[in-house]
């Protein structure tokens, strides 16, 4: 039961890199750090796009509108930070 255990919150652990990179390459599209024209930052976005899209987007039909604010990475890092906690206190190593 550990194992599965470490791997759930290992895969955990791989989602949050990935959800901090989509955020930060998303802020240097915004501020013109990044062209999105370049083969690798354009691939590089995709991807983050594909990994996190379907979660953020189940995410955001029960945020409400805030304008170019986007709170859905915010909201499902809480929850995977959340899901962590509660299995670190139902399973401790």
């Amino acid at each position: 039961m550990q194992s599965l255990f470490l791997l759930i919150n290992t895969i955990i652990d791989l989602y949050i890199i990935v959800i901090i990179a989509q955020v930060i390459l998303s802020w240097l599209v915004a501020f013109g750090v990044v062209n999105m024209r370049n083969q690798f930052a354009g691939t590089l976005g995709n991807i983050l796009y594909q990994l996190t899209e379907p979660v953020y987007g189940r995410i955001r039909r029960y945020l409400p509108d805030l304008g170019g604010l986007d709170l859905s990475p915010l909201v499902v890092l809480l929850g995977l930070f959340f899901l962590q906690n509660l299995m670190r206190e139902y399973w401790p190593i």
